[in-house]
């Protein structure tokens, strides 16, 4: 299947850039709109495999079904590569397809493209695409959200994956990099003299900024939905709940906001999410006879920014998160963000104390101190929300383009940055 989204002969001067990846991802399909809109790249978007369009199974969200409310392929151009295996799901092995090498040579002879844009490198499409490139001339970009963190690895573990990228760092010209911690990954394994290029990892700024908006108008019909008295404030989580996320901390450190035995904290505790540990959290919810923490299920991408208008702060208090794009939504709402200090996002967008606060991960006093902190008083809450919307209009689409023409610059010395 390929996009109607036709080239014109203005497309000549422009950079053909191929972009390769698994699935549509609700996350990415308005940055494509944004990049295909662009005067200098000319983008063709190469899926594996549709699962996400027609709704899939989603294991960390428990195992319901998900089909996304938002439009997955407007806007830019795009094909389905003809499948080999496809069971909906990603992994090393799936989706994999065939023809990319065909793909990319184009009809003529010459390469269909001036280059390749890869996400991640560990799956058999991702380096089917980066070999036939390699043949062809073509050069290539990496992205991933990959990031080191703390996890075990052994003396043999750690020597195969610098082989590894010794052997990947021959294969790609450059890597687009989401932010700091994954800019220290990749001069980690491929030495600080490697081409890097800043490419943030953004959400739709504008988007959640009017939905936010909109969903003030209506903050009180979401009130009497949820039973939430108006005056108290909202602790927010919205994520799935699996086990790395550690919602389990964060219903510890909420019990600890109580202000004596017995007693309700202030605020509410808001769960929007599903996933593996729903039932252990909601029995650890009533073991503490509070009436005051709500578990909502599963929302789609729309209905998200009428919890983050809700929502006095929002608490990731995740390990090992790569990213965390939920914490770019609702800071779009301008509202005070929690972080641990293993969210990936966090040294780019929030600091301690200013835009909310941050806490060592697994930490359970930590995190009360940081609640405590940021609901000290509304004023304190709020300020830091106006901080976090301020850092979030400088990381969005418009820097995630700067640097995507900057590294296209770079390899193919077709355009200007």
């Amino acid at each position: 299947m390929t996009s109607r989204v036709q080239r014109s002969d203005g497309n000549r001067n422009r950079v053909r850039l191929a972009y390769l990846v698994s699935h549509p991802i609700q996350y990415q399909a308005p940055l494509l709109r944004r990049i295909a809109q662009d005067p200098q790249i000319d983008l063709t978007v190469l899926y594996g495999s549709d699962f996400s369009v027609k709704g899939y199974t989603d294991e960390g969200f428990g195992g319901i079904g998900v089909k996304w409310d938002i439009p997955l392929l407007e806007g830019y151009r795009h094909e389905f590569l003809p499948a080999l295996r496809d069971n909906a799901t990603v992994t090393p092995t799936t989706p994999m397809n065939y023809g990319i090498a065909r793909r990319l040579r184009g009809y003529r002879g010459a390469p269909a493209f001036d280059a390749l844009w890869v996400h991640g490198y560990a799956s058999v499409n991702s380096f089917h695409a980066m070999t036939a490139a390699k043949a062809l001339g073509i050069p290539v970009l990496m992205r991933s959200d990959s990031w080191l963190g703390d996890r075990d690895r052994s003396v043999a573990k750690l020597a195969a994956k610098r082989l590894f990228f010794h052997t990947l760092s021959h294969m790609i010209d450059g890597v687009l990099t989401i932010g700091t911690l994954n800019a220290d990954y990749w001069r980690y394994y491929l030495g600080k003299d490697f081409p890097l290029f800043l490419a943030p990892y953004a959400v739709d700024n504008e988007y959640f900024q009017h939905q936010c908006a909109e969903a003030a108008l209506r903050r009180d019909d979401l009130r009497r939905e949820l039973d939430l008295s108006p005056d108290r404030p909202v602790i927010l989580f919205a994520s799935k709940l699996q086990t790395r996320k550690r919602a389990e901390d964060l219903v510890e450190a909420y019990k600890r906001l109580s202000p004596a035995p017995g007693r309700e904290p202030h605020p509410y505790l808001v769960f929007v999410g599903d996933g593996e540990q729903r039932e252990t959290l909601e029995r650890a919810a009533q073991q503490t006879g509070f009436q005051s923490i709500r578990f909502c299920g599963f929302r789609n991408q729309s209905e998200l920014p009428r919890f983050f208008d809700l929502a006095t702060v929002f608490v990731l208090p995740s390990r090992h998160e790569p990213w965390g794009l939920i914490v770019n939504e609702v800071m779009n709402a301008g509202r005070a963000v929690i972080v641990s200090d293993e969210v990936g996002c966090q040294p780019d967008l929030i600091t301690d104390g200013v835009e909310g606060a941050v806490f060592h991960a697994g930490d359970v006093e930590g995190l009360t101190d940081a609640l405590r902190r940021t609901l000290a008083t509304p004023d304190i809450a709020a300020e830091m929300g106006r901080r976090g919307l301020e850092r979030i209009n400088h990381w969005s689409f418009a820097e995630n383009l700067h640097g995507l023409r900057q590294a296209l610059a770079a390899v193919t010395k077709k355009i200007t940055a």
